[in-house]
């Protein structure tokens, strides 16, 4: 894992999985509870990491039901006992390996969501307050999770550096991700944003992308 935010709420990254997702570890600098949000793949091995550092996983944080995101979630869940979290317009896909494309890789998640999330909830875990923000466009449910506190926002695949998520998905709609991406852009400019896949980007840098 590797540091990518130095401040009281620290967070780190790690690529799980075939096409390199960004399964994202957060917790407060004085405090070894943390949140994972997308454990895309590898989840016995993301526990092994977290133990390793003396870290415990108090919630698994889902931005949206695709197989690069989930993929881990059915072992980190057992390991760690973890509360699961994801937008509860994202049932569909969590009901069919098909809209998940899970079968299509020939992968499984059965662990069940334990908390469905709305547009604007406030959520409290490991001691962090999250922000739910919904963005339909790259899948129906697409959420995601906003700190004010630490000024960082994760996207999973809505918003990239300079891009943003493929909409021709089941569930994906062009006009949503629009939508989406100008909501996001009302953030603070300087607010961070760790997408699903490649580099970290901030709302500023990407007002300039979008404008």
């Amino acid at each position: 894992m590797a540091d990518i935010q130095g401040s009281k709420i620290i967070v780190r990254s790690v690529a799980v999985g075939a096409i390199m997702t960004n399964c994202y570890c957060i917790r407060r600098e004085d405090s070894r509870d943390s949140v994972i949000v997308d454990p895309g793949a590898a989840g016995k091995e993301i526990y092994g990491l977290l133990s390793e550092k003396g870290l415990s996983c108090k919630a698994i944080l889902i931005t949206h039901a695709h197989f690069d995101h989930i993929g881990g979630l059915d072992a980190l869940k057992e390991l760690s006992g973890a509360e699961v979290m994801a937008c509860e317009k994202e049932k569909s896909l969590f009901g069919d390996p098909k809209l998940s494309m899970l079968s299509d890789v020939g992968m499984k998640c059965e662990a069940g969501v334990d908390r469905w999330l709305k547009d604007g909830e406030v959520i409290d875990a490991a001691g962090i307050s999250f922000t739910v923000m919904e963005t339909p466009g790259h899948t129906e449910g697409s959420c995601c999770f906003y700190c004010p506190e630490g000024s960082f926002l994760i996207s999973g695949d809505t918003m990239f550096c300079g891009s943003c998520g493929r909409t021709d998905f089941p569930t994906g709609n062009d006009r949503d991700m629009h939508r989406s991406l100008m909501k996001l852009l009302e953030l603070p400019g300087e607010t961070a944003v760790y997408p699903g896949h490649d580099s970290p980007t901030t709302i500023g840098r990407e007002r300039k992308t979008w404008s």
